[in-house]
Formats: C-alpha cells, structure tokens, sequence
C-alpha cells in the first residue's frame, strides 16, 4: 500500500492520520483485486472473510490485505463490527467488494483528513446496473456513511441493511464511489431472496404482520415510488426492471412474513 502524501500545512510538511479500509467478503474473486487497488493509498486493509471457497482470501494476501478468517456467519452489522474492531488507523474507510473509490475520490478523502470538518462523512455511491449507470430510481446519490473516526461509530447490530450508528458531527463528502451490485439478474433474483428472509424475521421478531391486501399494497406502492416518485422512468428499461425487482422483493417480503406469522400460529 502506497504511503500518503503530506499536504503542506503552515509551510510544514504534517503526516496525513492513519487510514484503515475495513471489508467483509464472501466469493469475491471477480471484485477484490480492483477494490483493494482503488484503496492503495490507506495505511492498512482489513478483510474479514466468511469461508470463501474461491481465490478471494489468496487474493487480498497478496495485495497486502491483512485477511481474517470466521468460522461463522453472524449477518452484516456484526461482521462489519469484526472487522472495524481490528482496525487501528485514527479513520476508517469501510468499503464493500463490489464498490471501487476514484482517484477523485481518493484525493477527496486525504485532503479530508488532512483538516477534518467533522467525525464521520456520507459519501455518494453512482450504481451500475445492465450496462447503465443509474441516475435515478431512489440509487441516487444514495449516500452512504463511510468514512469515520475510530471510537466514535459502529454497525448497526442487524444481519441484513446494515448501516454506520455515530452520535457525532456528520458532514457530506463530494465525490462518490463506483458500484457495481449485480453481475446478473439471477445474483439479483437471489440477494432479493435472501435479504427479505432476514427481513421478513426480523420484523416478526418485533411483532409486526400483514395480511393479503397489505403484502399486494405493499408491492404496488414500491414499484410507483421506484418508477414514478424517483422517476426510474427516465433511466429507460433499466429503471423499470429496477423498479419491478424492487417491487418483488417488497412481496417476498411480507409474503414470508405472512407465511412465517400464520405457520407460528398453527
């Protein structure tokens, strides 16, 4: 990892903070070597692996990656909090596999800590989907908090949505990062799977139900919140594929909701 240069400040050369880069992966092979290069300017990189089976952890290793590997799975928020808790840069940059920071970006984020304007930073993220970059649907700016000062953040203890809890000052960042979610529409198909049967749990585990009008209510309004509210229209067939995938996943959902509700009854 490349060291980071030194601004000048008050004409004195002052080392740059500490930055540690925190991820989690699974079988990312396809995405960890242009993650981990787009974070070459941090001081250390944390990987905490969950049994790949692919080149993943080989990967990282060799790209100087300090790789962690668990014998379980305990959901996102904890993960993530497996891996911030072996960081020791004074700042933490948490990325996920299938997101890339620009050199406009890096550059951002050094000048940044260079003179903090405050605890922790939102930082936009421009998605990919089918050939298209998405401007619209609800996938823009969509910003995300990523960059914050040890001691003073976690993940929020959820397995599936997962997002930075901090009590302190919040600024937004400018520039953004490159994501790249779905390779296909059948790893949608299934992440839609999968996180609304740890959604679907969780709110039976608060107590919440539905009921048939609701599961098809729920679905109707998300897709006319993706495709008209946020105007996925005008990100052409994208949008409206985007916004019935949303709409499917709403419905899985509360489906499972139902089903998991009226199968503890019986």
């Amino acid at each position: 990892m490349a060291t980071p240069a030194a601004p000048e400040m008050n004409g004195t050369a002052q080392p740059l903070p500490r930055l540690s880069v925190i991820l989690i992966t699974k079988n990312e092979e396809a995405h960890i070597r242009a993650c981990l290069e787009s974070v070459s300017f941090a001081d250390e990189i944390i990987v905490v692996d969950s049994g790949s089976t692919d080149r993943t952890c080989e990967i990282a290793r060799a790209m100087g990656a300090q790789v962690t590997v668990t014998p379980d799975w305990p959901g996102f928020g904890p993960q993530k909090n497996r891996a911030l808790d072996l960081a020791t840069g004074e700042w933490v940059l948490s990325i996920d596999a299938d997101e890339r920071v620009t050199p406009e970006l890096a550059r951002l984020i050094q000048q940044e800590l260079a003179r903090p304007r405050a605890a922790a930073y939102r930082i936009a993220r421009l998605s990919e989907f089918a050939g298209r970059w998405i401007r619209h649907s609800g996938w823009w700016p969509d910003r995300v908090l990523r960059l914050f000062r040890r001691g003073t953040a976690r993940f929020k203890d959820v397995k599936v949505h997962e997002s930075v809890q901090t009590d302190q000052p919040t600024a937004i960042l400018d520039g953004h990062f490159l994501h790249y979610p779905y390779a296909s529409l059948e790893v949608f198909i299934d992440k839609i799977n999968t996180y609304s049967t740890e959604a679907a749990r969780q709110m039976q585990a608060r107590g919440k139900t539905t009921s048939l009008p609701g599961i098809a209510g729920h679905a109707v309004w998300t897709f006319l919140r993706h495709y008209v509210v946020r105007r996925g229209f005008l990100d052409g067939p994208q949008g409206f594929i985007l916004a019935c995938m949303a709409a499917s996943g709403s419905l899985f959902r509360y489906s499972k909701l139902w089903y998991y509700t009226r199968r503890k009854q019986t």
